[in-house]
């Protein structure tokens, strides 16, 4: 339908939009109700139209790509169009109330989740689970509406793995770069999209990203190397069913089954395979050519190994970035990770499994799809996993681990031996560039109470805009009482400047070193110097001791210490000098992950001003908090202000106070607050003076003119006067 294009109801916003300032600005009753009755039918319109738009891709030649996400409450397995329960039977979905009927419902009008039969709560976008990616091409100018429908939730949507350069406060982290988007308002996401890859979107509040507020976000080069290959888009995540993010939070997120692309099984019993004939996605191929698969964790817990029966894969880029290309069985990857490959079709026409299998359960689950062959039986497939033999090993890509027990005859591959093309070095510290090293634990420490922290640092949000109001934070650390051996709650930050060369060693050590952690950086893409792992057992796979690289210093040995101040066991490796890194061609993430008792190497060059967050990609970990925010704000925060009416917010009653997002009140700040205060006095003097100039002269040339005025009526009047007395005369 006509009235049902994504053009059309675009268009429906700017105008409400335009409404609203005309609204503003005349402040005329009759446009207030005009604009909120015309924007409510423009809401009504979209939820109806939204079960049928999939996806938004902008032509390649457009230089501004519009469109929008209405957030919303749906729930699973129920029919988007007549509201009624759905059931799912032999792969297709058919009414619960009318057995009778042959006709299956088509997938697009139902969530299906994993096919439970009963309802779930999700909280989702254009009524689509996982699965409505947006896609542009490179320098676009990308603006997304994003409308909060949700009757008593805040929102924020985080674009995961932009750099936002010069736009920082489109971000999308509430309380970090922008006030949460309040229930019936909406935010007008504006910026750059830049650089081409893989990336996605999801809510950055609560447990949302969880219950199904998440989807791809794709930037394709216009001269794309594998630009005549088609694509395939693939989410992953674990399902479960508990009502709303609290119970999810609680919960510790129990996985009860895995979705690829929103869909998946709920098995009752996985070891004989009974399931409830829930439908799959499936992605169909044309035997002989190549097909590049852009795949995600968008999950909130778990990590997935990645294989397709009876297929090789040819991984060529994680988290946007490109690396030489491996030919591998399968990879491994974490929420927030993405991996893009390269599938050949060669095998006979069939339908194969593609399987994402968990290996951090002490039970093995799974999400499952369908690579169907064209003209292939629209069957389940009955294929099996490639075996591993000690003649034919398995290569997995990304192991948080070293080794899988012995007998599984796979070789494990860390992603620091990734190799980048091209000519794409590590910046290193030399000349006069300012080099700094942080060492940043990432765990739960403590003797009685083990908080998610960093260094022992319990993050908490600050109740405002860390990037636009600074000077209102209080929950500074400057006084929480944190230390070597100690644990404090605050918001946590590390400041750095532009041009500095910053190097971050990760670490899931000591005594509060549990599973891996993804951790994903905001702001940048991080160079992987190094990975030291664990020390494992060759036939176990079980870790013996944690790496010997690094001193957690503290109280107690390694094991008992919080490696809240830890550094290199050997002092000359500070400084930058660290053996065996890869300096010439090292590959590139925003989201790596950190197993037990080990670290990373990584490295960036400082100068994306904003206020960037650093935290574990597992949801509850985040929230209990396991994360900081790196501030590169100092030098340009006075010139480049938000934009014009950006939302402010607060508790009340409040009190101004000289901190700054690092919690430091410093002479450099005060005095830049102040030059951009007197900057502002400045533009309005010289926007003003002109006007007043041009008011006076022409106030000066009215009185003037009104003196002559006056002067020609006196005179008249003094004529007619001695006309008269003449006449009577």
């Amino acid at each position: 339908m006509l009235f049902c294009s994504n053009q059309v109801i675009d268009s429906s916003l700017r105008f409400c939009r335009l409404k609203t300032f005309l609204e503003t600005y005349l402040s005329k009753s009759r446009l207030h109700w005009f604009n909120m009755g015309y924007c409510r039918l423009v809401l009504l319109v979209f939820s109806v139209c939204v079960g049928n738009i999939t996806s938004f891709e902008c032509d390649m030649d457009a230089k501004i790509c519009e469109t929008s996400l209405v957030i919303d409450y749906k729930l699973t397995m129920t029919s988007l169009v007549s509201g009624k329960k759905i059931c799912a039977r032999g792969g297709q979905l058919y009414n619960c109330d009318d057995t009778n009927d042959i006709n299956p419902i088509p997938l697009s009008e139902v969530i299906t989740a994993d096919g439970w039969g009963q309802e779930k709560l999700v909280i989702v976008a254009n009524s689509s689970l996982s699965n409505l990616p947006i896609i542009v091409y490179k320098d676009q100018r990308l603006i997304i509406n994003v409308i909060n429908n949700l009757l008593s939730e805040t929102v924020t949507v985080h674009w995961h793995g932009l750099l936002q350069k010069n736009t920082p406060w489109m971000d999308g982290v509430g309380f970090i770069t922008q006030c949460p988007i309040l229930q019936g308002q909406s935010f007008r996401f504006d910026f750059i999209a830049n650089p081409a890859g893989t990336y996605w979107y999801h809510s950055h509040v609560g447990m949302q990203r969880g219950m199904g507020l998440n989807g791809p976000l794709i930037i394709k080069e216009r001269n794309q190397s594998y630009s005549e290959i088609e694509e395939h888009i693939m989410t992953v995540q674990g399902w479960n069913h508990d009502w709303g993010a609290v119970q999810d939070y609680y919960a510790g997120f129990n996985f009860t089954s895995g979705l690829i692309n929103g869909r998946g099984r709920y098995y009752t019993n996985i070891t004989t395979n009974e399931h409830n004939e829930a439908p799959l996605e499936t992605f169909n191929v044309e035997q002989g050519k190549q097909y590049r698969f852009r795949v995600i964790n968008v999950g909130a817990m778990h990590s997935f190994r990645i294989s397709v029966d009876d297929h090789d894969i040819t991984l060529i880029a994680s988290d946007g970035k490109d690396f030489n290309p491996v030919n591998a069985e399968s990879f491994i990857f974490s929420p927030g990770e993405r991996f893009d490959f390269i599938l050949t079709a060669n095998q006979s026409i069939d339908n194969y499994w593609i399987r994402a299998v968990t290996f951090d359960d002490k039970e093995v689950q799974r999400a499952e799809a369908i690579l169907r062959y064209k003209t292939a039986s629209l069957i389940d497939p009955v294929t099996s996993r490639k075996p591993c033999t000690p003649s034919s090993k398995c290569l997995v890509i990304n192991c948080p681990f070293s080794f899988f027990p012995e007998t599984d005859y796979i070789i494990c591959k860390r992603f620091d031996e990734m190799r980048r093309p091209g000519n794409d070095p590590a910046p290193s510290p030399t000349g006069n560039k300012t080099f700094k090293e942080f060492f940043l634990n990432f765990g739960f420490p403590g003797r009685n109470f083990t908080p998610a922290s960093v260094n022992g640092i319990q993050f908490v949000l600050p109740k405002v805009s860390a990037l636009t109001q600074p000077q209102e934070i209080d929950v500074t650390c400057d006084n929480a009482g944190c230390g070597e051996d100690k644990i404090c709650t605050c918001m946590h930050s590390i400041s750095i400047n532009p041009n500095e060369i910053v190097q971050l060693v990760l670490l899931n050590m000591g005594k509060g070193r549990v599973e891996a952690h993804p951790i994903h950086l905001h702001g940048y893409s991080y160079y992987v110097l190094k990975m030291g792992y664990a020390t494992y057992d060759n036939i176990t796979g079980d870790v013996i001791s944690q790496n010997k690289d690094i001193n957690c210093r503290g109280e107690g040995d390694q094991n008992q210490s919080f490696c809240n101040n830890a550094t290199w066991s050997d002092p000359s490796w500070l400084g930058g000098n660290v053996p065996d890194m890869e300096l010439e061609h090292p590959p590139r993430k925003d989201t790596l992950l950190i197993p037990s008792g080990s670290y990373a190497v990584l490295r960036i060059r400082a100068g994306n001003w904003g206020v960037w967050l650093m935290h574990c990609h597992i949801a509850r970990h985040f929230q209990d908090g396991m994360g900081l925010v790196i501030n590169d704000s100092f030098a340009l925060q006075s010139k480049l202000p938000p934009p014009e009416g950006f939302p402010v917010c607060r508790s009340f009653p409040y009190e101004t106070k000289n901190t700054t997002s690092t919690g430091a009140q410093t002479d450099d700040v005060v005095e830049a607050d102040k030059a951009a205060e007197n900057d502002v006095y400045k533009v309005a003097f010289w926007v003003m003076f002109p006007v007043m100039l041009v008011v006076i002269l022409l106030t000066v040339a009215y009185i003037v003119y009104l003196r002559k005025q006056n002067q020609k009526l006196t005179r008249g009047s003094v004529t007619g006067t001695e006309m008269s007395t003449r006449t009577v005369s």
